[in-house]
């Protein structure tokens, strides 16, 4: 788990560099023996660092938005319960789901202000993201964040088909900002967010988005 990473400057986030690395030092290894091959991991190289570019994003600060946590196409909106680990399985809310495919930005924001009150990590299957049966069977982790008016926003990382580990950069008890930087998902992947089933959708299927300024929906005024 890499912390305080909430307000990094670069460009490529540091996961990156290593994988950068690995592929590049291979490639010159192996240019004398497999040109080819070599020519093959320069371009993962290169795709590696535009994978886990990490650029900075405005917030568009709407009263009662819930922004976008992930680059990518709105994939499903309807009503589910959240991950039964987090305790709010009983509780149906309102979901909108954010498919993110290998070529989108991965870094994940979180859609509102408020305190973390909880991070729930489960072990799952890795089924392509997009199908409905990932949000049950995929590998996940749910932070659950109470605004400042004790609204409870459910964000939800699931792992895809290609996609083998999750990376949380916050902890437990910690106050974030709408559109801050929380997390990422290596290659190919998915993002759930519960909300109050009364919030008013100001999206649909097929939307492309963008976290931290995209607006998914608005919650009622009352909470």
């Amino acid at each position: 788990m890499i912390k305080n990473d909430s307000n990094s400057k670069y460009y490529i986030h540091p996961e990156g560099w290593k994988f950068a690395f690995i592929f590049f030092i291979a490639s010159c290894l192996i240019y004398f023996i497999l040109p080819l091959m070599a020519i093959l991991g320069l371009f993962l190289t290169i795709f590696t660092l535009c994978f886990f570019r990490n650029p900075k994003r405005k917030n568009p600060k709407i009263p009662n938005s819930i922004i976008s946590s992930a680059d990518g196409k709105v994939c499903l909106i309807d009503r589910a319960c959240p991950p039964e680990e987090t305790g709010l399985d009983s509780n149906e809310m309102l979901r909108i789901c954010v498919f993110m495919n290998v070529f989108n930005v991965h870094i994940n924001r979180t859609p509102i202000s408020g305190v973390i009150k909880n991070i729930v990590y489960k072990e799952g299957s890795f089924f392509n993201a997009s199908l409905d049966k990932a949000s049950e069977k995929n590998e996940r982790s749910s932070i659950i964040i109470s605004s400042e008016k004790g609204t409870e926003v459910v964000v939800v990382q699931i792992a895809g088909l290609i996609a083998r580990r999750i990376l949380s950069f916050v902890s437990k008890n910690q106050d974030l900002h709408q559109g801050e930087r929380y997390g990422l998902i290596r290659f190919g992947s998915r993002v759930d967010i519960y909300l109050p089933k009364n919030s008013i959708v100001n999206c649909k299927v097929g939307d492309k988005v963008v976290a931290g300024e995209s607006l998914l929906a608005t919650l009622a005024e009352n909470i």
